[in-house]
């Protein structure tokens, strides 16, 4: 087999690439920006160490970073994405045509400039915090953490868009979710507004999971569930906000008056069918545990 220079060049990372630095491209390639912290809390036991390792990545063109300045002086923490080699990794690793040095910069370029940024590191904070629980406790297992991108195979006659998808596990229970992140920039008439396709899902196949509304603040919660119980209360939802942990007993059922731990909400797979990620071949498959 001849090899092109090209591939030369990206063959020749391999030997200082760790298990470790293939999750983080893995991650990246998924959810498309972690900051320094997120990176920290997921992967090492050290800051330093792990600030060592992303520039030792950075250095290699498997990662690139941004970081914006802050109104009141000082700057922001990094935000990490896949370098031009991590993306020509990455497409290598799904069988996918490599993209051009033009192609990942301008996906850079993109991302950084991304108007939804901030949104997009407010849906990824909240399941890092969910594998960040998983890491440090044996009981709890974050199964899947899929995207917007992630469900769209999954959708062929409901076309709901949540911010993400998660299944979360305890003991012996496992609780799907779909994820509504809130950052306080709509009117809670159009955040609601979104139950309507969620309405549809189980009658046509799908699994019935609550929506988790993770809002801005207090306020907002209380603002949102006065709707909840007057206009979807046949839609499982769940509140919390911002400053707790998603793992903990912090959710509040729009049904309910006594906040619960997120395995305790109700939550139906659903039967097998085209528009159900949760089976292969007819065969329910809520997933194993990542190797750590």
């Amino acid at each position: 087999m001849t090899l092109t220079r090209s591939a030369h060049g990206l063959l020749a990372i391999y030997p200082h690439i760790t298990s470790r630095d293939r999750k983080i491209l893995q991650l990246l390639d998924d959810h498309q920006v972690l900051t320094t912290d997120h990176i920290t809390r997921l992967f090492f036991h050290s800051p330093r160490t792990c600030r060592h390792r992303l520039s030792e990545l950075l250095g290699l063109g498997l990662l690139d970073r941004f970081r914006f300045a802050r109104p009141g002086g000082g700057t922001d923490p990094y935000h990490w994405v896949l370098g031009h080699e991590g993306q020509r990794f990455q497409a290598a690793a799904r069988g996918e045509a490599e993209p051009t040095a033009r192609a990942s910069s301008q996906h850079i370029a993109r991302l950084s400039a991304n108007p939804r940024l901030q949104h997009l590191l407010t849906v990824n904070e909240f399941f890092v915090r969910l594998a960040e629980h998983d890491r440090w406790h044996p009981a709890a297992t974050l199964v899947r953490w899929w995207s917007e991108a992630a469900i769209k195979p999954f959708q062929t006659r409901i076309l709901v868009r949540p911010d993400g998808h998660g299944l979360w596990t305890v003991g012996e229970r496992t609780v799907g979710f779909w994820l509504e992140a809130d950052t306080g920039s709509e009117p809670l008439t159009r955040v609601i507004a979104k139950l309507e396709t969620y309405r549809k899902v189980p009658a046509n196949g799908g699994p019935r999971y609550p929506v988790l509304f993770w809002l801005a603040s207090s306020t907002r919660e209380e603002h949102l569930h006065r709707l909840l119980r007057t206009e979807y209360a046949d839609v499982l939802t769940a509140t919390a906000t911002h400053d707790t942990n998603p793992a903990e007993a912090v959710w509040l059922p729009g049904d309910g008056h006594d906040r619960v731990r997120l395995e305790q909400l109700p939550t139906f797979h659903g039967p097998p069918g085209a528009d159900n990620p949760n089976y292969s071949n007819g065969v329910l498959v809520l997933g194993p545990k990542p190797a750590s």
